[in-house]
């Protein structure tokens, strides 16, 4: 592997802050790191709660690419990409596009075509995608993170991490994802992948990961899954964090 350039790519109702340690982390091993927010999502997390956009409502997944496609542009490079759960199936929209040289897919959400009928994922997901709610700004409950985030952690440690990461979100990037800006082309040839999965991840659980990764039909093409035990959906933020940094390191340097 040439390069020597990662983007992070954040999630749903997480913003670049979330990736600080991971940065510092892969700094130290010689990477040059850049993290760049989804529209509306650039800001200290608590004041972009106090102070909801109310443009924010209309995002779609297909916007967010786009912006992350012209972020890419301006590097001079096509680096690796790594996200996390939407940010995840963006690396995979990008890879499409021809923008990363390998990326790194945690716990990502499901493209279209790819569902399931898990309770959690259910429970989870439809709240923030509930057609009754209209086009109104989702921001979630200290319980819902709970659920569908931190569910291996006390409540106290995860209304920490809430205070500290979690953004107000546009339930229209999920929606969107249904339709024609959650296609992957699985049968397009495609650089290295890996799919990382936690083992008790409520939002997206591993059986959905692992559907995602037998999509990809290129023989030609590596591809890697490891599922984590004891890992939620908070996987990137977790007590041991850095094994599954050091996980995607090796993995890294062995392509």
């Amino acid at each position: 592997m040439k390069t020597k350039t990662i983007v992070f790519l954040h999630g749903m109702f997480q913003n670049p802050k979330s990736w600080d340690k991971w940065k510092r982390y892969f700094k130290e091993k010689g990477y040059e790191c850049f993290s760049p927010a989804y529209p509306f999502h650039e800001g200290e997390p608590s004041m972009l709660r106090k102070n909801i956009d109310p443009t924010l409502s209309t995002l779609t997944f297909g916007q967010v690419v786009d912006s992350l496609e012209k972020f890419i542009g301006n590097l001079g490079q096509a680096p690796i990409l790594v996200g996390h759960s939407m940010g995840g199936l963006a690396v995979q929209s990008l890879l499409g596009r021809k923008k990363g040289v390998a990326g790194v897919c945690i716990d990502p959400a499901p493209p279209k075509g790819i569902f399931s009928l898990q309770f959690s994922f259910l429970k989870a997901n439809l709240p923030v995608v509930n057609p009754l709610k209209g086009n109104s700004v989702c921001l979630p409950s200290l319980s819902w993170f709970h659920y569908a985030f931190c569910n291996l952690m006390t409540m106290d440690q995860t209304r920490k991490e809430y205070d500290l990461y979690v953004v107000p979100e546009s339930r229209n990037i999920a929606r969107s994802t249904l339709g024609k800006d959650g296609s992957i082309n699985f049968s397009q040839p495609h650089v290295p992948l890996l799919f990382i999965a936690g083992q008790k991840d409520h939002i997206v659980p591993p059986s959905l990961v692992k559907r995602t990764f037998d999509a990809y039909k290129d023989t030609g093409g590596r591809k890697d899954y490891k599922a984590f035990p004891l890992r939620t959906h908070y996987i990137c933020g977790q007590d041991k964090w850095q094994e599954v940094a050091d996980y995607i390191l090796q993995w890294i340097n062995n392509i």
